[in-house]
């Protein structure tokens, strides 16, 4: 089985490319489910943060305050690292989990997104890293489009390698400043040369 890593930053196109290999019947794991699944009411890992930040970061009904957290770890890189330290790990484990059972039912490709796949050093787990990628300018309007503040953008994007390290690095890149239709037609190029 092939494995690909996805990633990009913010606000760049992962999750359309994400959409576009699930219409195309690819395996796909999403990190950022994972995470979510993580912090559910009843999850050790939900019990960790709350000992670590406090009982303010979850709601009287049980769930995590997420946009509370969100404040607290961006603006501090201490914090930040606090908050992987306890989900990077759980979150690894499960797609790799993901990846093992794919392989099993005899898969031919598999992909995870991880928008911290280089930060983390994922790359070396999968056989290629695609990389989604717009410009700066088109980066900001996509985020402002969400309803976020600039000091909150600036912020997410200061927690990410720039973009162009990431493109740099990448086996291929897919630049989605286009249609769904030019970006699907260059995920198609990619995926005929991951799975010939």
């Amino acid at each position: 089985m092939k494995t690909v890593g996805l990633t990009g930053g913010i606000g760049m196109g992962k999750s359309a490319s994400l959409q576009l290999l699930q219409t195309r019947g690819i395996a796909v794991v999403d990190t950022d489910d994972l995470g979510r699944e993580l912090v559910e009411p009843g999850q050790p890992a939900l019990a960790e943060i709350r000992e670590a930040f406090g009982p303010d970061v979850v709601g009287a009904d049980g769930r995590l305050c997420r946009a509370k957290l969100a404040q607290r770890v961006f603006a501090d890189p201490a914090a930040r690292g606090r908050l992987e330290g306890i989900l990077h790990p759980r979150i690894r484990r499960l797609w790799r989990a993901q990846f093992e059972a794919w392989r099993a039912e005899g898969r031919p490709l598999a992909v995870v997104v991880i928008p911290l796949l280089f930060e983390t050093g994922a790359e070396g787990e999968v056989d290629a890293v695609l990389c989604a990628a717009c410009s700066a300018a088109t980066q900001q309007q996509r985020l402002l489009a969400r309803g976020w503040a600039a000091s909150q953008i600036r912020q997410r994007i200061q927690a990410q390698w720039p973009a162009e390290k990431k493109i740099a690095l990448a086996d291929y890149v897919i630049w989605t400043e286009g249609s769904m239709e030019v970006h699907a037609q260059q995920l198609d190029r990619v995926l005929g040369r991951l799975v010939p």
